[in-house]
């Protein structure tokens, strides 16, 4: 097991992409324990730019674990059976031959429709194919900060309602896929409940304000119509995406990344067919958004 801890600190070194959102971490070694000093360092990194990268890190699924807990408690990963032995740990897996549509493929924050939902999510690349696959990450932080003080004071009061049904639920995209796919998915009648989230939520740590919809999981706006939802969601998605809000991240093998699902939405690209392609993907417990 890990158990030997050394200071790192001083070898840290944060590259933020131009824009601020997104950043690659170098100068340490994943595999041992941070020391608080260290980890001090890489969580004030990672509330500042939302994403953050860590190339070359070879390291075992013990270690990944171990990473995950530094930053807090494992979450709850429904609706997707985890590894054997391992139910924390998720792998994502798409095999050389498989056609259906390539995991993760739509807007989201991992789980939102959890009355708690992840506050981190990990991702570790095994096995990358040599083209496609990119993780593609929208500021949704930027995105509100950019809104006009009228918009923000319109959406200010406003709940969305969240689900899990358009994906997993009973009459979802999976519950009706015909494809073969690697990874067990579950389809089930919990993922067709819905709970809601302030639209707008303010982030534990920083203080931001960030927009926390998606097209995936969000249904509607609490006490509108589906049009009245409709309009203010649908321009909100298409803010949220456009380019100036965008980090793109770009795989190799053994780089672990870690993004705040409070802040940020993301969408896996395709583009891999013919190609296996391995990833291990651990959730950090989060909080009741306010």
């Amino acid at each position: 097991m890990l158990d030997k801890v050394h200071t790192q600190s001083s070898k840290v070194q944060v590259a933020p992409a131009a824009s601020g959102f997104g950043a690659v971490v170098t100068g340490l070694n994943l595999a041992s324990p941070m020391d608080e000093v260290t980890l001090g360092q890489v969580r004030g990194a990672w509330a500042d730019h939302g994403v953050l990268s860590f190339p070359g890190q070879p390291l075992s699924l013990d270690e990944l674990e171990a990473v995950t807990l530094q930053f807090g408690p494992f979450g709850v990963d429904p609706f997707i059976a985890p590894m054997p032995g391992r139910p924390n740990v998720l792998e994502l897996r798409r095999e050389p031959d498989e056609k259906a549509t390539n995991f993760g493929a739509g807007w989201h924050s991992d789980w939102s429709f959890q009355p708690a939902p992840p506050a981190a999510t990990l991702l570790h690349g095994q096995v990358i194919p040599p083209v496609g696959g990119d993780t593609i990450f929208a500021d949704c932080a930027g995105a509100y900060a950019a809104l006009s003080p009228v918009m923000q004071d319109m959406l200010a009061p406003l709940r969305a309602i969240h689900s899990a049904g358009r994906a997993y639920g009973t009459k979802g995209v999976f519950a009706r896929e015909t494809e073969k796919r690697t990874m067990q998915i579950i389809v089930s009648e919990e993922a067709d409940k819905t709970h809601t989230h302030p639209l707008v939520r303010t982030h534990p740590v920083t203080g931001q304000k960030a927009l926390f919809v998606s097209p995936v999981y969000t249904l509607g706006i609490e006490g509108m119509t589906p049009a009245e939802s409709q309009a203010i969601l649908g321009f909100l998605f298409a803010h949220m995406t456009q380019a100036e809000f965008i980090f793109r991240h770009r795989w190799a093998k053994d780089t672990l990344l870690i993004w705040d699902n409070r802040r940020t939405i993301h969408l896996a690209e395709g583009g891999y067919d013919g190609h296996l392609r391995v990833m291990h993907r651990t959730t950090v417990a989060g909080e009741v958004p306010v």
